[in-house]
C-alpha cells in the first residue's frame, strides 16, 4: 500500500498534463488561454486475474483516497480557479471494465471535487479497458451545472506503459474556462452564477 500518498492501493505511478490552448481558429477570445490537467494514477488492481466477483469494495473504498490525492494535485497544477471537471478510467486487460467503475463512484467523486474547491454538477466519466498506451478522452463538463455548452470538452491522456494487465489508470481532470471563441449558444455560466 502507498501509505506516503495516503492511499490504500500499490501505486506504480503518477503522471500529470498539463496543456494551456492560447487560439482556436487562429484567434484568442481575450479571455485568457485555456489550462487543462489531468491527474492519472496507476495503480494495482486487486481483482484483477481472479474469478469474477460481486463485491467490488476493495476498489470503491479505496478511491476515497484516490480522490483527494487526484484532486488535491489538480488544483496543485491548475494553479488558479477550476471551472470544469471530468474522470476517466483505463483497465488492464486482466481486469473487468466494472473494476474502473468501482474506482470512479461517488466515494472518489466528491474528494476529488473537494481536492480542487468543489463543484454542484455531475462529474462527467468514460471507462474502458485496454492495452497499454490506449488513448482515453476525458470529457469536462463546467463543475455547477452540466448544461453550461461552452464547457463541454475533453482533456486526451495516454500512458505508454499503463495499463499493465494487473493495472488500472483512474484520471482527474479540470480546466480554467470554457473553450476558446464558443458560439453555439444555451445556458451561460453567468446565469448559473
Amino acid at each position: 500500500m502507498s501509505d506516503e500518498l495516503g492511499v490504500d492501493v500499490d501505486v506504480r505511478k503518477i503522471v500529470t498534463i498539463v496543456e494551456e490552448v492560447h487560439t482556436e481558429g487562429g484567434k484568442s477570445d481575450g479571455g485568457g488561454p485555456l489550462k487543462k490537467v489531468a491527474i492519472a494514477v496507476v495503480f494495482r488492481n486487486p481483482y484483477a486475474g481472479k474469478p469474477f466477483t460481486e463485491d467490488l469494495s476493495d476498489l470503491i473504498d479505496a478511491s476515497a483516497g484516490l480522490g483527494k490525492l487526484i484532486g488535491e494535485r489538480a488544483n496543485e497544477a491548475i494553479g488558479g480557479a477550476v471551472e470544469s471537471h471530468g474522470k476517466a478510467v483505463v483497465v488492464g486487460t486482466a481486469g473487468e471494465q466494472e473494476h474502473g467503475n468501482a474506482a470512479k463512484t461517488t466515494a472518489f467523486g466528491n474528494p476529488f471535487r473537494e481536492g480542487f474547491g468543489g463543484g454542484k454538477a455531475w462529474l462527467p466519466s468514460t471507462t474502458k479497458r485496454s492495452a497499454p498506451g490506449a488513448t482515453v478522452d476525458v470529457p469536462l463538463c463546467y463543475k455547477d451545472e452540466i448544461w453550461i455548452r461552452s464547457h463541454y470538452d475533453t482533456i486526451t491522456v495516454q500512458i505508454e506503459d499503463a495499463p499493465a494487465p494487473d493495472e488500472i489508470v483512474l484520471i482527474g481532470a479540470v480546466a480554467s474556462r470554457g473553450r476558446l471563441n464558443a458560439r453555439v449558444g444555451g445556458k451561460t455560466k453567468e446565469e448559473v452564477e
